[in-house]
């Protein structure tokens, strides 16, 4: 369909497409994972957050990025990529991060710099695993960024304008990081449309995915520094470990699963007939 002129009317004009997308949105504007997060210590985790010293803020961000970093390789390179639209097996990865979770309790930087290696690459699995159930080719460079993609769909960076939010804001970073990318790689990488990769050899493809998980891990690192302040809350433990993380990757897995139904609509239909009736049904959400 994409060598023809496409326009929001032939989404609409597709009854499953249509319910697809409404439940993509439904997913991907549903309350933020610090909503969720808050609700459950019952406190608000600005505040919270705001009290951790700085030298703690800076371990964190360090402990995700490498937890990121090395997710990304034991996930997504490790993952058989070539069966696409075998279905997804998502309550076997929350039982896994509710494990993990339960290890790292209230123990502090040490026990989170055990356990959100473990849980990131859980966290990494269940993202591809919904990715390749949605038809898409994990040996693809292009569905391997997707798949970062969703590790920033969880916080901002500090620097977000406020007046704009939503999904395809958190779209755009990844998409201006791989346009700065494309450049710095002397054009090694081929971009065909948003987000897709061409071309990369070994060598690019390892400076790709560091520096892709470096800018990624900018902003899921809001999300674990959030999640570490609310395991200090005194009255969360083991069980509380276990239900966060729990939370975080149900997160994870909806803004996967919405993700992927938004990109494989895109591949058939086009970027921007999409992104407009995506537009218009979070309109009337919010």
């Amino acid at each position: 369909m994409n060598d023809l002129i496409v326009t929001p009317s032939d989404i609409r004009s597709h009854d499953q497409d249509m319910a697809d997308l409404q439940r993509a949105v439904a997913l991907l504007e549903a309350p933020t994972l610090t909503a969720k997060m808050a609700n459950l210590i019952g406190s608000p985790l600005e505040f919270v957050v705001r009290k951790l010293p700085s030298a703690v803020s800076s371990r964190i961000q360090s402990v995700t990025e490498a937890a990121l970093y090395k997710a990304a390789q034991t996930a997504l390179w490790s993952m058989d990529g070539k069966q696409q639209g075998k279905s997804a097996s998502p309550r076997l990865h929350k039982l896994a991060a509710a494990a993990s979770g339960a290890l790292g309790g209230a123990g502090g930087l040490p026990a989170l710099a055990i356990e959100l290696p473990l849980s990131t690459t859980i966290i990494m699995r269940a993202v591809a695993d919904i990715a390749r159930s949605e038809g898409f080719d994990l040996n693809d460079l292009a569905t391997r960024q997707a798949c970062l993609e969703v590790f920033a769909l969880g916080g901002n960076s500090g620097k977000d304008d406020a007046s704009e939010t939503g999904y395809y804001l958190a779209r755009g970073f990844t998409t201006e990081v791989m346009r700065h990318l494309s450049a710095e790689l002397a054009g090694g990488v081929a971009t065909g449309g948003p987000g897709m990769l061409l071309g990369l050899g070994p060598k690019e493809a390892g400076q790709w995915l560091a520096k892709i998980v470096e800018k990624v891990a900018v902003r899921f690192g809001v999300v674990v520094s959030e999640k570490f302040a609310a395991q200090a809350v005194p009255v969360i433990g083991a069980v509380a470990g276990a239900t966060l993380n729990t939370i975080f990757i149900g997160y994870y897995q909806d803004m996967a699963r919405g993700h992927f139904i938004v990109k494989r609509l895109e591949r058939k239909y086009g970027f921007e007939p999409v992104r407009l009736v995506y537009g218009s049904l979070a309109g009337r959400i919010s």
